[in-house]
């Protein structure tokens, strides 16, 4: 294989893991690419880097990302309540372009809002929150939470003594307690269309 072929190998590989929602490891790479070296990976990926393909991440060891920015295409895997909890989402029911200002390590996915709670954090009835797929988040930061496995809701999380607090951003509404929860992934953006 011509180095050509090989660097655009490399290119539509990390093009293609970028628009599912995250920047590939070097790692990565090679196993997918079946590259022997990390190093050798790496020399590729720093070739595109001189060329302009490709873009470093500030801040993120060996993570890049598409030059000039490119628009990830996410599911929106469902409908999420920023009130009551309802049932979990299941299916993929559309999906939106997403220009994300930075990379994440996790899948990144979306749901539809419906609901007023979260009103006060900018999240509104209609909008989409683009979530990044993890089990943990701070204390304080606004996360897709499964409740009592079974229902599922946007809120500020919080662990405290035995217990967690899905805080609402809606002065009318009050928090859930709740012994049983489980993180979704943390919300890192909304999108809106204004009709």
């Amino acid at each position: 294989m011509k180095m050509k072929d090989i660097h655009k190998k490399v290119y539509e590989y990390i093009k293609s893991r970028t628009e599912e929602g995250y920047s590939p490891s070097i790692r990565e790479i090679c196993r997918d690419l079946d590259i022997a070296s990390t190093s050798t990976a790496a020399r590729y990926v720093n070739f595109l880097v001189e060329k302009g393909y490709l873009e470093k991440i500030e801040g993120k060891n060996r993570a890049v990302k598409l030059a000039g920015g490119s628009a990830m295409r996410l599911p929106v895997v469902g409908t999420i309540t920023a009130g009551q909890p309802v049932t979990a989402f299941e299916d993929i029911s559309e999906y939106i372009y997403f220009l994300p200002n930075k990379s994440y390590s996790n899948q990144l996915f979306a749901l539809k809002i419906r609901g007023e709670s979260m009103i006060n954090a900018g999240i509104l009835d209609g909008d989409f929150v683009i979530i990044e797929k993890t089990e943990y988040v701070d204390n304080g930061e606004i996360a897709a939470v499964m409740v009592d496995g079974e229902e599922a809701t946007v809120k500020r999380f919080y662990k405290e003594d035995g217990h967690y607090r899905l805080q609402p951003e809606n002065d009318t509404m009050q928090p859930i307690i709740s012994d049983n929860c489980t993180i979704i992934g943390k919300v890192v953006g909304v999108m809106r269309y204004m009709s």
